[in-house]
């Protein structure tokens, strides 16, 4: 039997920052409901797709979203009603050309990707499948490695820190997606007496990580390799590091300033800088080490780290196919991360994933700064065989949820579960 959508019904909800957001029912002919909630970013990349905020001062200080509402209800519910649910695609594309601009700024890229991901939630129901097996058939089996950020700098922290906007903890060594969580909980906890000892705030940012007020950037480092050890695990063997220094905030005329350390630097400067961390700290991933602006200066870096850590594009790529085919054709980076609301649909954003895994690039699922308690890039991420994925920190209810829903998963899976580990980063 054809399924069909019956219904989409739209709201406007909060997020983790108490910002308006848009929330999606997904109705079919069959009863089966499917819901969705929509993130959004604060260091955001210039080439995203164009989330629709009302500008009503009146309200939300402007970041209302009841037109992205309206649209859902007016014109995007009209214009989906019979199509067949599990065409995800077709569906999609109808939004996409409905919209009609290369951003999705009419609809807003919030109303589209909304209804895109409620009427997959839908589809999976009906067919009495968990997300990520329907979205990822049999082979869908490969436990990531969760990410947490556990120290925060930059945007942040309004610049009250280290410059760079994340520092993360990598249990890669660990046997299970289960183990994994337990070693950056335990790590989280030590880190926060560690802060508690030396005299600074254990207060947590948006992503749950702590925003200590340090004097250097390596100085986030050096107590990330104390927080691991004091918790009785081994840096390097037992857990790496990675950090996403979004250069781009601090990317000033051509230069980078690091006002914790009242220094400017020149791009072969940041690479250098780069370089002796590598050399000296387990880092395994660096993401947006450069600006998105910046390609001569990702080529210059690619050509110096790319075969010793992953290099991931976030702002450079905003999860798009057509700016990653460039990363690829000018080698620059080798891995994407991935965010749904960058782009704006389920399917846009399964092609960029399948085209960076193609040509050997690494893909990470990411979350957004303003979050929900929709814990669908956790499906994504196995569904999509990313290997790795980040959601903040081991903290606050949002993120932590779409740890509790990998759990579930690798349960569900059982024996055929198997967590990626090491192998889980390109170089």
């Amino acid at each position: 039997m054809t399924l069909l959508i019956q219904q989409i019904e739209a709201r406007e909800i909060l997020d983790s920052r108490g910002n308006p957001t848009v929330e999606v029912d997904v109705t079919l002919t069959d009863g089966s409901l499917g819901r969705a909630s929509v993130p959004s970013g604060s260091s955001t990349g210039k080439h995203e797709a164009k989330e629709l905020r009302d500008c009503d001062a009146a309200r939300y200080a402007g970041k209302g979203v009841l037109q992205a509402v309206h649209n859902i209800h007016s014109e995007i519910a009209p214009l989906l009603r019979g199509h067949d649910a599990k065409d995800q695609t077709a569906v999609d594309l109808a939004m996409l050309q409905c919209d009609g601009t290369p951003n999705k700024s009419r609809l807003g890229s919030n109303a589209i990707l909304g209804v895109s991901l409620a009427l997959a939630r839908a589809a999976a129901l009906a067919s009495g499948m968990p997300l990520f097996r329907y979205l990822g058939g049999e082979e869908a089996k490969r436990m990531p490695v969760p990410m947490f950020n556990v120290l925060n700098g930059g945007v942040h922290t309004h610049w009250q820190g280290a410059d760079f906007q994340e520092f993360m903890i990598v249990p890669s060594g660990a046997h299970s997606f289960r183990e994994a969580l337990r070693w950056g909980a335990e790590i989280y906890r030590h880190l926060g007496t560690l802060l508690e000892a030396k005299g600074f705030s254990t207060s947590v940012g948006d992503e749950g990580g702590f925003a200590p007020a340090l004097k250097s950037n390596s100085d986030a480092l050096d107590l990330l390799m104390s927080a691991i050890e004091a918790a009785g695990y081994r840096p390097g063997e037992d857990v790496k590091l990675a950090i996403d220094p979004a250069p781009s905030a601090f990317y000033e005329g051509g230069l980078y300033r690091l006002h914790s350390e009242g220094r400017l630097l020149q791009t072969d400067e940041m690479i250098e800088l780069y370089s002796k961390w590598v050399e000296r700290y387990p880092i395994v991933v660096l993401e947006d080490g450069l600006a998105e602006e910046d390609w001569d200066g990702w080529r210059r870096l690619t050509d110096a780290l790319g075969s010793r850590i992953e290099l991931v594009g976030d702002d450079l790529f905003v999860t798009s196919a057509e700016r990653i085919r460039r990363g690829i054709d000018e080698g620059v980076a080798n891995a994407v991360l991935i965010k749904p609301n960058q782009i704006g649909t389920l399917s846009e954003t399964h092609i960029t994933v399948l085209l960076a895994q193609n040509n050997g690039w690494g893909t990470m699922v990411s979350h957004r700064s303003g979050e929900t308690m929709d814990s669908f890039i956790a499906d994504l991420s196995v569904a999509f065989d990313t290997g790795h994925l980040k959601a903040g920190a081991p903290c606050r209810g949002e993120r932590v949820e779409k740890y509790n829903q990998l759990l579930r998963i690798e349960e569900m899976l059982g024996g055929i579960a198997h967590y990626a580990g090491h192998q889980a980063f390109v170089h």
